[in-house]
């Protein structure tokens, strides 16, 4: 039993300086080397420069085009349409004929009322005549003054007569004019509602829509929280407001000017209606157009400004690498006033002429060195 013993801790020690000799093996020549461990290599970026330039302070909203001026033009009498004096679409001036109604009917109407005019014309001064006999008569005790009572009675219902008739005249000449349906406003027409051979009645049915096509008015809202800012502006000069027609290569850009603020604020929406002249001299804005709106407060003259890729968003707010002349990268919180297609404007966290990430952030952490790979992107 003794020898077992023995045996067993001469095991146990000759394992252990065998580990020992291994461990040493494989520390020993580490230990020795004198190799220090290698760094990262760089990281490739993209990076941008912050400048400072002009930049607008607007409101986005989507506004809706309209006329200045509509008439659904309706005739004024009634009866069959004879002729249509215009093509769909085409642009009208005031005044200018658009649909003809039988003037038959009215013509003969004036004819009579002049006829009857003439007529009582007559009998108007006979009875003047009359009357003058019978006040020379009256004195000489010929007639009785009952007898001239009556008879400038009769002159005075003639003068009337003559009166009516006269207006009867104006009104059948009137009616004659309306026979002819001319635009009241100049614009372009809509298609004609009704044709040749068609039956109107007076004031019925509308025969075509005319609507001024320059200048234009632009309708949008904005939000009740926005007011305030947009009295600030607008009390130190006219706003000026941007539309598009359509934001791809398509579209096409029209300036104009804020000519109404609402009154109120509607409570079922609570936004406030804004409405912009425009030129629309070629006729690229129609009535019931939608189009994308801003409305331009102000244009700071010297706004800082970057890609808006260089701006990250984490857990503790916006930040973005700034890169610097040791190719080291330094993480900068920055606060964002607004955001202008992919450009975004700075308030503060930044200097102008600074190089930002715009590419790559990724892969860096406070400290990265990093590689640039391309040069400082320009204004898109």
């Amino acid at each position: 039993m003794k020898r077992v013993i023995r045996t067993d801790a001469l095991c146990r020690r000759a394992n252990g300086r065998l580990f020992l000799t291994a461990l040493l093996a494989v520390v020993l020549p580490l230990g020795c080397s004198g190799k220090k461990p290698t760094s990262p290599p760089p990281v490739p970026v993209t990076v941008a420069q912050v400048t400072a330039r002009p930049e607008p302070l607007f409101l986005d909203a989507v506004g809706t085009v309209e006329a200045i001026e509509t008439a659904s033009v309706r005739a004024q009498v009634g009866g069959v349409i004879t002729r249509v004096s215009f093509a769909d679409g085409q642009t009208v001036k005031a005044g200018q004929p658009l649909f003809e109604i039988d003037p038959r009917p009215f013509q003969a109407a004036l004819d009579a009322a002049v006829a009857q005019l003439e007529k009582d014309k007559f009998q108007a001064e006979n009875a003047r005549l009359q009357a003058e006999r019978y006040a020379d008569l009256v004195q000489k005790d010929y007639v009785t003054k009952q007898d001239y009572d009556a008879a400038r009675t009769q002159a005075e219902v003639q003068r009337s007569t003559v009166a009516a008739d006269e207006a009867q005249v104006k009104q059948a000449r009137l009616n004659l004019g309306y026979a002819s349906v001319v635009a009241p406003i100049p614009g372009r027409t809509g298609s004609a509602l009704l044709r040749t051979g068609n039956v109107v009645k007076p004031n019925d049915a509308v025969l075509v829509v005319i609507n001024t096509m320059n200048p234009v008015r632009v309708s949008f809202a904005i939000p009740q929280d926005r007011l305030p800012l947009v009295q600030k502006y607008a009390a130190k000069g006219k706003l000026e407001v941007h539309v598009w027609t359509s934001r791809d290569s398509s579209g096409s850009e029209l300036r104009g000017q804020l000519i109404f603020l609402d009154n109120a604020v509607d409570p079922a929406t609570g936004t406030v209606t804004l409405k912009a002249r425009f030129s629309n001299e070629k006729g690229l804005l129609l009535p019931g157009q939608f189009v994308d709106a801003e409305l331009v407060l102000t244009v700071e003259p010297a706004a800082l400004t970057l890609p808006a890729a260089a701006v990250v968003t984490g857990q503790s707010g916006t930040f973005v690498f700034v890169v610097g002349k040791d190719k080291k990268v330094e993480k900068r919180a920055v606060r964002v006033n607004r955001t202008l297609d992919n450009v975004v404007v700075i308030d503060e966290g930044l200097k102008e002429g600074e190089t930002v990430v715009t590419d790559g952030q990724m892969r860096l952490v406070p400290g990265s060195r990093v590689s640039i790979r391309s040069a400082p992107s320009k204004r898109p």
